[in-house]
């Protein structure tokens, strides 16, 4: 599965990247070369997280059947990639052609020159079909200011999945609409089983932007509050700030232990093995599950809804937590072929493809039209339906210059709260809205 990790703290950091392709098509998946294959004996690096490996090799061998070019693919962890497409650059090394970074790091990049400014390209080639991509995902896994540098590749979002047979054990008999009932059945399950290595739920916890900074934005999300108002200030002084930062503390204690060492591995595994009753998680999880390959003992026995809310927020709202943008490096010789990639990789065929592919690849909807893919609504229906809740509001992470610190600012804090440094909720909140100002001023 999606192993969507953190960003480090660097320059052109953090941003969980892609793997190797390289290819040429239209928008719509169909192939630009028109079948004289123009790109015939051609190579592109192309740089992507060990997570997308899956969806890596299944671009390749597509990509190649064609437009005969060939996808060199270079893999790496999830909390190297955006600072690995930025010393490439910056160093000229050049070795990388194209990159699926985390779109948080989209303003960072741009800043140290390392990808390209795509907006024209995106502008003038209407083939790419942008008004088919999901738009709440398109601008801001694209656009920095009135520029953008990629196009939307895995469209991540995180919903809470539930262990049917674990809530029916315990007389549990719906799953949690907000989070103080999602508190109270977590403490029933730890309560009641945990002697038998069986919790509540699996909290993701470990200091990381994609794991600790994922869990806070989900209820974040849940109570109605923004990192940024509308002004583009920092918000996290707020009521619904605090009130998600408690909602951290407050599970914690009841969740798998330990949760500062639980990451997306750790969680999963405890999740396929069928030892917790809630998981928030990205929705490819669902997937996941029933594929054999997975050791899943939960195929068949769990169920899946949109997250929780909290506080005076009545309206759930999906959490733009990962989510990973193809982008074209600055320095690359290869700037025609990486876009046939490109259009290739984001194309609704592609993606409708990569959501029910076998072994499965990590990747979900990235437009309207693939999101409601007869396939992936037959095979997957309840999965589809959660999704659906990225057509209306949602949480997305800043991406402007500074974002992946700010991010990490953000977790370096929320880990303090959780291990008894930081003082209060409110006092963490209070700290990182004034190291958040200080950065943005």
């Amino acid at each position: 599965m999606t192993s969507r990790r953190p960003l480090a703290a660097a320059v052109a950091a953090l941003a969980a990247t892609a793997l190797a392709l390289t290819g040429c098509a239209s928008g719509s998946g169909a192939s630009t070369a028109s079948g004289d294959k123009k790109f015939a004996g051609q190579t592109l690096t192309v740089e992507m997280i060990s997570s997308h490996e899956g969806a890596a090799k299944w671009l390749a061998a597509e990509f190649k059947k064609e437009t005969g070019a060939t996808i060199k693919p270079v893999i790496v962890p999830y909390d190297e990639i955006g600072s690995k497409i930025a010393l490439d650059q910056q160093s000229g090394a050049n070795t990388i052609d194209a990159a699926a970074p985390w779109y948080v790091s989209l303003g960072d990049l741009a800043a140290d020159g390392a990808i390209q400014d795509l907006s024209s390209w995106i502008a003038d080639d209407a083939s790419l079909n942008t008004s088919d991509f999901i738009p709440s995902i398109y601008d801001a896994y694209s656009k920095v200011g009135d520029k953008r540098y990629g196009l939307p590749f895995d469209g991540d979002t995180h919903v809470l999945f539930y262990n049917k047979e674990i809530l029916a054990r315990n007389g549990i008999a719906n799953p949690p609409k907000t989070w103080d009932e999602y508190l109270k059945d977590v403490k029933t399950i730890t309560a009641n089983e945990s002697s038998k290595g069986v919790y509540g739920a699996a909290v993701f916890g470990q200091k990381s932007p994609l794991i600790l900074g994922a869990s806070y934005a989900n209820r974040l999300a849940g109570f109605g509050g923004e990192f940024l108002d509308a002004d583009g200030k920092p918000a996290l002084d707020s009521e619904a700030a605090v009130q998600a930062a408690q909602a951290l503390v407050d599970v914690d204690k009841y969740a798998l232990p330990t949760p500062a060492e639980t990451d997306f591995g750790a969680g999963n595994s405890a999740w396929f093995a069928g030892k917790v009753g809630f998981i928030e998680n990205w929705t490819d999880l669902g997937v996941r599950s029933e594929d054999a390959t997975s050791d899943s003992k939960v195929a068949g026995k769990w169920g899946v809804v949109t997250l929780p809310v909290g506080g005076s927020n009545t309206t759930s709202r999906a959490s733009l937590v990962a989510g990973f943008t193809w982008v074209i490096t600055a320095n690359t010789k290869k700037t025609d072929l990486a876009k046939a990639f490109i259009a290739f990789a984001t194309s609704s065929k592609v993606n409708s493809q990569l959501l029910v592919a076998s072994p499965p690849t990590g990747i979900d909807p990235n437009r309207k039209s693939s999101l409601e893919d007869a396939t992936y609504g037959k095979e997957f229906p309840e999965i589809q339906a959660v999704n659906r809740a990225t057509l209306t509001g949602t949480l997305a992470w800043p991406t402007g210059p500074h974002a992946t610190e700010l991010a990490q600012v953000l977790t370096d804090g929320l880990a303090k709260l959780l291990a008894g440094q930081g003082g209060s909720a409110k006092q963490t909140m209070d700290a990182i809205q004034a190291k958040w100002e200080s950065i943005l001023k």
